[in-house]
Order: structure tokens, then C-alpha cells, then sequence
């Protein structure tokens, strides 16, 4: 019997699909939104965990289930070699109804009022406004690092020993600067602090966070993961399984953010073509970022790709591969960004990323619309900076509808 640990794209295909009562060769939707007990008996040790099942949707259904396997599937290729799949994998976690809700969830379900968390500036919109208000509503202490630095990240816990969670993106949304997750991971498990790692920028085929001493892995799953623009969704991830089974559980139950059914099916179904996509991704991404580099009219270009990138050893050091975003600066600020955005024909004004088609997006104006001038200056997030996702279209078409577009500027 072979040994080999099968592969992402056989993962994604077999893995998690196993057999049904009809015996559909594609995994059925589960549209319902509880399950039938065969007695009293079995459906009191299901409520218990005591016994395999289902019983509500907003609890888990056999969809979400089915992404949650994949994806953790994914996330642990290579942590160890006496994991096989098959067996059985040290990861666990669950599906929510968006990547903030897996946001929040994560960091709720691992602090309280009064406790410490230290995070870098340069974080999704989204999050930077959750964790600046909302948390903080809730008595919840923020230690900002400006860059996030290794030596920022040292000293912040030396002020702040007692400090309970280091939260990290990295490449970050969206200047794709990088945080040396191994050594973020030593600094925070010697103070006894948990790393979460935000890994929807890289995804699991660029960046497995979980070998680089992670504790918690978030993904927004209506990026990469699903890959079509179809749903909206999150997950979260961890190698703590009794905190997966009690903490993050009660988050999932008691602020009812679960997905729809079909929502997760349509992520299991986006999931089988992953490997393919993000190949296609990556390498499109890298064509672009070189010949951007080169441009007369981009000031400058960001992708850890690049060796001109100040983490491109990081990079070197801990992403399989480079990944399908980048980011420039056009030059003449932000009225040549808005005239670069509004010419281009196959880059699609849209404010999300990781789909099939090529988009473009002013996060000044749109993803960290919310956050403060000042503090997405400090970040590094200019007025003039322009986000492209990378999709998997034919390279040379891309590359035609960017020249086209900057000629006009």
C-alpha cells in the first residue's frame, strides 16, 4: 500500500465526499433545516456530542461539514509526515456565514473583556474596524504595531506580556507587505499567546500557516477558496481541537452564523478546480507585476514575487507561491488611479478579489473606505494605491487591457 499523502487537487476532488443514502456521485444540498431522529435516545446523544449527526442547520449540516474537512484537509498538508488524510488530520474548525463573522468569531471566542491583543495596522478594512470598535466596546485591549516588524512584534509583548492573542494577514490586504509568521508564532507562544493568521490572500496552495506554528487559520471563503463570485462565506480553522469543539462552537450556535446549505455547496463545488485556478492565478499575477515594474507611468509595484519587494525573502521563506494579488502605485495619484480604473475593459470594478475574472479596486475609497486617513497612510495604504486581483484569463489579453488603459491616463 503506498504511502504517499495525496495531492491538492486529489484533496479537493475525493476528499470529504463520501457516499450517500442514494448514492449521488455529487453531493447532494441539504436544504433543510433540521434532521429526523431515528429515537430519543440517539437525538439526545447527538444534542450531547456524544453521537455522530446532524440535528439543526444553524448548528452544521452535512454541507458545511464537507467544506470544513476539505479546507482543513488543505491547511494541513505537510504539517507533519505521520498525517495521512485518511486517518484522520490534527485540524479542525467551522464554516460561517461570511469571512467577518469567522473573524469575530475567532477573536471572541478567544478573549474577554479586560484581556490583550496585539495586531499590525495594515489589516482588511473590515477588520481594522471591527477590532478598533467593536472589540473595544467590548473592554477588549488593542496593541497596534505601525509595520509589524519582528522587532515590533517583540516588543509590544515585552510591554504586554500578558497579552492573550497576536493577530496577523499576511501578505495584508492590500499592499501585500509580509509578516514572518515563524517567528511571530515563537514570540507569541513564549509569552503563551495564540497566533491567528488571516490566509485568504495567500490561500492553502501559496501559505500553510499551521506549519509555521499557527494556532488559528481564517479564511474568507468567497475568495479563493469558492473562487467564482458565487457566495459569501468564512472559516475558521485550529490545531486546538477542544477549543474548536466548546469556545468556537458556542460562537458559531449562539450568534446563529452559520451558511446556507447551498452556499457551502456551492463552495465544495468551487473547491474541486482550486489547484488549476490558482496556478493560473499566480502565474498570471507574476507576468504583471514584471512588466508593471517596467511601466513609464507605475510609480511602483507591490508583490512579494518580486525580488524588489521588501519581503520577498519572507516570501522566499514561506509561500510555496506568490499568489494571484498585487497592487501599484500609478503615477500622478489618485485622479490617474480613478482614469486607469474607469479605462480598463476586461478588469472588473468590483470590491472583492480572488474570482475567475480579473478585478481592480481603489482601497482608499472602497475597502478602507472606514478606516482613518491617517492611520491607512501609516499602514501604507495611499490615496493613489490601485488593487488588482489577477484572474485566470489568457495573460496577453490582461496585459493588453492594462497598456490600453494606462495610455489613456
Amino acid at each position: 500500500m503506498s504511502l504517499r499523502k495525496p495531492g491538492i487537487s486529489t484533496i479537493v476532488t475525493h476528499h470529504a465526499e463520501e457516499s450517500n443514502e442514494l448514492g449521488a456521485h455529487i453531493s447532494p444540498i441539504y436544504q433543510t433545516s433540521a434532521f429526523r431522529f431515528p429515537d430519543v435516545e440517539t437525538g439526545a446523544a447527538i444534542f450531547q456530542n456524544q453521537h455522530p449527526g446532524y440535528y439543526y442547520t444553524r448548528i452544521e449540516n452535512p454541507n458545511q461539514r464537507q467544506v470544513v474537512n476539505k479546507v482543513a484537509a488543505l491547511e494541513a498538508v505537510d504539517l507533519s509526515p505521520e498525517i495521512n488524510i485518511k486517518t484522520g488530520i490534527p485540524v479542525d474548525g467551522h464554516l460561517f456565514a461570511s469571512g467577518m463573522a469567522a473573524v469575530s468569531a475567532a477573536i471572541l471566542g478567544c478573549l474577554s473583556s479586560g484581556d490583550k491583543m496585539i495586531a499590525h495596522q495594515n489589516l482588511y478594512g473590515a477588520t481594522y474596524t471591527f477590532l478598533n470598535h467593536l472589540a473595544v466596546q467590548n473592554h477588549i485591549q488593542i496593541i497596534w504595531l505601525p509595520a509589524g516588524t519582528a522587532s515590533e512584534w517583540e516588543q509590544a509583548f515585552q510591554e504586554h506580556p500578558d497579552a492573550k492573542l497576536a493577530y496577523a494577514e499576511t501578505p495584508t490586504n492590500p499592499n501585500l507587505s509580509l509578516v514572518d509568521l515563524k517567528i511571530v508564532a515563537e514570540i507569541a507562544h513564549q509569552h503563551n499567546a495564540w497566533l491567528v493568521v488571516d490566509n485568504t490572500f495567500a490561500s492553502p496552495y501559496c501559505q500553510r500557516p499551521f506549519n509555521l506554528g499557527a494556532d488559528i487559520v481564517l479564511h474568507s471563503t468567497t475568495k479563493y477558496l469558492c473562487g467564482h463570485g458565487t457566495v459569501i462565506g468564512g472559516a475558521v480553522l485550529s490545531t486546538h481541537l477542544d477549543w474548536v469543539k466548546d469556545s468556537l462552537w458556542n460562537q458559531l450556535k449562539l450568534y446563529g452564523a452559520a451558511p446556507s446549505p447551498f452556499d457551502a455547496w456551492l463552495t465544495n463545488l468551487g473547491l474541486k478546480t482550486f489547484e488549476l485556478r490558482m496556478l493560473r492565478h499566480c502565474e498570471n499575477a507574476m507576468t504583471l507585476a514584471a512588466w508593471l515594474q517596467n511601466h513609464p507611468k507605475i510609480e511602483r509595484v507591490y508583490y512579494p514575487g518580486l525580488p524588489q519587494h521588501p519581503g520577498h525573502e519572507i516570501a522566499r521563506r514561506q509561500m510555496f507561491a506568490f499568489g494571484g494579488m498585487l497592487a501599484c502605485e500609478i503615477k500622478g495619484g489618485l485622479p490617474a488611479g480613478l482614469s486607469f480604473m474607469n479605462h480598463v475593459h476586461l478588469f472588473a470594478l468590483v470590491p472583492t478579489l480572488g474570482n475567475v475574472d480579473s478585478l481592480v479596486q481603489h482601497p482608499a475609497s472602497m475597502s478602507h473606505v472606514n478606516v482613518p486617513r491617517e492611520e491607512r497612510l501609516k499602514a501604507g495604504i495611499s490615496d493613489g494605491l490601485v488593487r488588482l486581483s489577477v484572474g485566470i484569463e489568457n495573460v496577453e489579453d490582461l496585459l493588453e487591457d492594462l497598456s490600453q488603459a494606462l495610455e489613456k491616463i
